[in-house]
């Protein structure tokens, strides 16, 4: 069974898509790996490329704070992206891009076996919709939504929100913003049954 750092180590010398060329860090991600809550940004932007970490800008300061009102640090999740390397201008990842590196994504939770997937913005929610055969229609109209769909031999939960730059673009989405990651810290609470909990 391979591990997180076996995908890490395979991520930093990847050379599937011509992303490599242009970016000044690979970007695979960081947290725990034994994570029950995973969160999926769509690729690193200027702060993330220069370094080598997942949401390290104003988004990510607002992700760790958000992270903060339900109990969590970075530290006790995990954070990564569907594109481990930095699109040039942050224009939108091009489906080949995605469909090349997703693959290092799928492996990464399939290594995590997170109870909670919470996808970060529109290009997340489209692929982990898809890599779990749930309808995705548009981001406003799925936000805030939870999807339950068996993996790993348990019941995983998925939920889409905002991404957080798109709440510092647009302020006025904040009040409901911290409705959904209340939302999510019920998530956590709603632990699986171990076989302790029978003892």
């Amino acid at each position: 069974m391979e591990s997180l750092q076996d995908i890490i180590k395979e991520i930093m010398s990847c050379k599937k898509c011509d992303l490599h060329k242009t970016k000044t860090n690979y970007v695979p991600g960081v947290g725990n790996e034994k994570a029950e809550v995973v969160f999926v940004g769509e690729a690193p932007g200027r702060d993330e490329d220069l370094q080598g970490e997942p949401f390290v800008g104003a988004a990510g300061k607002l992700l760790t704070e958000m992270l903060a009102s339900i109990g969590l640090r970075r530290g006790d999740v995990y954070i990564t992206n569907v594109l481990k390397c930095r699109p040039p201008n942050n224009r939108d990842p091009t489906p080949e891009e995605v469909e090349k590196c997703g693959d290092y994504l799928v492996r990464q939770l399939d290594v995590i076996r997170p109870n909670v997937i919470v996808c970060l913005g529109r290009f997340a929610a489209q692929f982990i919709f898809n890599l779990f055969s749930l309808e995705f229609t548009t981001i406003s109209r799925v936000k805030g939504k939870v999807y339950e769909v068996e993996r790993w031999g348990k019941k995983v939960r998925i939920i889409a929100i905002y991404h957080p730059a798109a709440v510092l673009y647009r302020p006025q989405l904040r009040e409901e913003y911290e409705k959904d990651f209340q939302k999510i810290g019920e998530l956590c609470k709603k632990k699986q049954p171990t076989l302790f909990d029978y003892l």
